[in-house]
């Protein structure tokens, strides 16, 4: 997305380690804390590891947690979660901005199967239009990860994996409606014929939506998405993957309309070369396009990345090395004459995981090379240790970067009928991160905990300068930042009983002026609770958040607020299952962002949704 015309008012890495995923059994998992620290995470590191090994803060959100919570938007997911922050323009397919760790936007990476999504001139990720339907399990990093990802990794990783049927599952049809006329429709076939499977899953919804701010008139949401997978194994061991999605439809805001498609595309060619090294190729392919038309004008911002990556794991014993190289392509097609147009990154990375009995240690490096804004080395160590089999600490070092964007670099200069003018700055230099943590865990035959402390320190933090003397507004390595923070969650599954708690605490502060950063909050708390009776299961979700500050110099304060959501789901019929869903059951009106003219952007009030489903066997 380009610059507003109102604005003159103001997991092996990548692509292989996600899809590596696709090679790897699914486990039942009855118990959320037996298996905590046993579950097999792929984002955290080069490779499969479980997120004990894995060295990192990491949450899972599972296939039954998606299916019981039944979310509206990837939003209802991640808001609250450990080191999660997340700002929206309102709700149904608003403008959606998450935050890790008191990092801006951009400065998280987004994944589906693999494939990094982004806008290329914003920077950051189209959360808003990814159909969480059509998604079945969720892994959040916390901390930097530019020594596995390249740039933008500072705060953390967030990975999703689209609805992958497993042998024995035919297929499904789902229907639901709800207030707001909101309709949604979606079904799934999976297909398999010896060492080949096939899957192929749909989801239309529309929605007459809800005022985006006080006053203000419904603004509607239409999506149409689906994903095809096909997936082959060899019986050398290796196997072949192929994973496509599409997101496409219309969203509403005040003053116009966006049309919108979010493409991701990614193959992989996994092989063993021998018994102690495996050999793996893939290609990836996101597209982010958004064609709008508002009061101010029209305008169209399409960008494109193409990845190629090749990597190699070599196995020592315990112990494991990978190494390899990555190959990237930006490009941007605009109503908009970027004074350059593409871009293009390579880089070579390198990971070293060793296992020393009940001590793990882990060494990353990766240079990258960009021809917009240069070379950039980072790098990670981590340790963990664990004392017992229910008890491990971990500490961790790493840098991180954060490149800067098309609209940071190249956007043109525009002069508006205020006088005041708008230009990109291509001197800009990436943002750069030292981060430090350490952390501690239990887990135990019904229950974990997990505590992790943190400090980072940015510089060359890139924010909007405003020259007096020419009045010219532009990007600028201006300030400095420090962010600390603390992070608690704990689970418990017993007879029947499921409950996950989540309590973050982020002072994230500019060092000159000891000022919080922009719509920042400083405290979250989420807590999921489930019960299972017969063919009943029971669930309810509590949110609240701190308050923020809109703008920089911490003088537009929005309130802190908190949710309740119910839901409830039974399996009626042999095959046959429905669900009920409140969200906001108090009808609380909050905003977590505003306009420029000060209005705020508030989220829809209570939300009910009911659904009706069928699964093929």
């Amino acid at each position: 997305m380009g610059i507003s015309k109102t604005f003159p008012a103001v997991v092996l890495t990548g692509c292989s380690s996600s899809l590596l995923l696709l090679s790897v059994p699914a486990m039942a998992e009855p118990s959320v804390a037996t298996s905590e620290l046993e579950t097999i995470v792929v984002t955290g590191t080069a490779g499969p590891l479980t997120i004990g090994e894995s060295l990192s803060s990491v949450t899972v959100i599972r296939a039954e947690d998606i299916q019981q919570r039944n979310p509206a938007e990837m939003q209802d997911l991640l808001v609250g979660q450990p080191g999660i922050d997340v700002i929206s323009n309102g709700s149904f397919g608003k403008n959606t901005s998450v935050y890790t760790r008191g990092t801006g936007s951009d400065s998280t990476i987004f994944m589906i199967d693999g494939v990094r999504l982004r806008s290329a001139t914003s920077g950051g990720a189209p959360w808003q239009f990814v159909p969480v339907e059509l998604m079945e399990r969720i892994e959040i990093v916390r901390g930097p990860r530019s020594s596995l990802y390249g740039a933008d990794a500072v705060g953390g990783v967030v990975q999703a994996f689209t609805v992958d049927p497993q042998p024995g599952q035919r297929g499904w049809i789902e229907a639901a409606g709800g207030n707001f006329n909101t309709q949604r429709y979606n079904a799934g076939v999976a297909l398999s014929s010896g060492n080949t499977r096939m899957s192929l899953n749909g989801l239309f919804k529309d929605s007459d939506g809800a005022p985006i701010v006080e006053d203000g008139d419904d603004r509607g949401y239409r999506n149409g998405a689906g994903v095809a997978r096909l997936t082959h194994e060899f019986d050398s061991g290796g196997e072949a993957a192929l994973v496509f999605l599409e997101s496409t439809g219309n969203t509403e805001f005040e003053g116009g309309e966006t049309d919108f498609t979010v493409r991701t595309a990614g193959f992989r060619l996994d092989t063993p070369v021998s018994d102690y090294w495996r050999s793996s190729v893939q290609f990836s392919e996101a597209r982010d396009e958004q064609d709008t038309i508002a009061s101010f004008g029209a305008s169209t911002f399409n960008t494109l990345a193409r990845t190629g990556r090749w990597e190699n794991t070599l196995t020592m014993d315990v112990h494991e090395w990978v190494i390899g190289a990555e190959l990237q392509d930006e490009s941007v097609e605009s109503t908009t004459t970027f004074d350059e147009q593409s871009r293009s990154n390579s880089a070579l990375f390198s990971q070293l995981r060793l296992h020393f009995g009940p001590t793990d240690l882990q060494l990353s490096l990766r240079g990258d090379d960009n021809e917009a804004y240069g070379k950039n080395e980072t790098g990670g160590i981590a340790i963990g240790h664990s004392f017992d089999y229910a008890h491990r600490v971990r500490a961790s070092y790493g840098t991180a970067f954060r490149a800067p964007t098309f609209n940071d670099l190249y956007y043109p200069t525009e002069t508006y009928a205020s006088g005041n003018s708008y230009t990109g700055n291509p001197n800009l230099k990436p943002e750069k991160s030292d981060a430090y943590e350490i952390g501690v865990s239990g887990s135990y035959n019904h229950w974990f905990w997990d505590l992790a402390l943190y400090q980072m320190d940015i510089e060359n933090l890139i924010e909007l300068h405003f020259d007096v003397p020419t009045l010219t507004l532009s990007p600028a390595n201006v300030s400095e930042a420090r962010i600390r923070g603390a992070e608690l969650a704990a689970g418990l599954n017993l007879d029947q009983w499921r409950l996950a708690t989540a309590l973050t605490y982020t002072d994230p502060r500019d060092t000159e002026t000891d000022n919080r950063l922009r719509r920042r909050s400083d405290r979250a708390l989420r807590v999921d609770v489930d019960r299972t009776i017969n063919q009943w299961i029971l669930g309810a979700t509590y949110r609240a958040q701190g308050e923020r500050y809109d703008d920089a110099a911490n003088t537009k304060k929005l309130a802190g607020y908190a949710t309740l959501d119910l839901r409830a789901s039974w399996a009626f019929a042999r095959n046959w299952s429905t669900r009920l869903t409140l969200a906001n059951v108090f009808d609380r009106e909050y905003a977590t962002a505003q306009r420029f003219s000060g209005a705020k952007y508030i989220a829809a009030g209570r939300t009910g949704m009911l659904s009706v489903r069928y699964d093929f066997q």
